[in-house]
C-alpha cells in the first residue's frame, strides 16, 4: 500500500507500445507476423522507416536503425532470462517452443515452470531482443 496521494501522481492509464531498433524490417516482420502472428497496422509517416504491430489493445513499434536512432538489438546483453526482456502471454508455451524450434528461431531457454503456476520460454527476435513467451497451465 502506497503512501502517496493519488491525485499527485501521474496516474498511467494502460500500456500503449514498446519500441525496439532493428536492422532488417523484413526479417522483423517475418518474426512478429509469421511467428507470433500479430497484425501490421498503418503507420504515421516518420521521416524514418519502421512498422507497427498490434497485441491487443497495445502495440510493437519498430524503427529501422539510422544515423539517429540508438543501435539494434541487444548485441551487449548476454541471453539468458534475466536481463532486459518482455513477455508476452501465448495459448500455450510449450507449443510456442516447439514451434521455435521448428522454425530456427533462437532459444534462450526451454520452457519451465514460474513460482506462479504458469509456464514460460525465452527467444530471441532476429536483432537479438529476449522475448518471455508464457501461458497458464501449460
Amino acid at each position: 500500500m502506497s503512501d502517496v496521494d493519488p491525485t499527485e501522481c501521474v496516474q498511467v492509464q494502460a500500456f500503449d507500445h514498446i519500441t525496439l531498433v532493428v536492422k532488417d524490417l523484413e526479417a522483423a516482420r517475418k518474426f512478429y507476423v509469421d511467428f507470433l502472428g500479430m497484425d501490421q497496422v498503418p503507420r504515421p509517416a516518420f521521416s524514418f522507416e519502421g512498422h507497427w504491430y498490434q497485441i491487443g489493445g497495445q502495440q510493437i513499434h519498430l524503427i529501422l536503425e539510422h544515423d539517429q536512432s540508438g543501435a539494434a538489438g541487444q548485441a551487449d546483453v548476454e541471453p539468458n532470462t534475466r536481463t532486459h526482456h518482455f513477455a508476452f502471454q501465448v495459448q500455450n508455451a510449450n507449443q510456442a517452443y516447439a514451434q521455435a524450434l521448428q522454425q530456427g528461431i533462437p532459444i534462450v531457454s526451454p520452457p519451465k515452470p514460474r513460482p506462479d503456476g504458469a509456464t514460460q520460454t525465452f527467444v530471441n527476435d532476429p536483432d537479438g531482443h529476449i522475448i518471455e513467451l508464457c501461458s497458464l497451465g501449460s
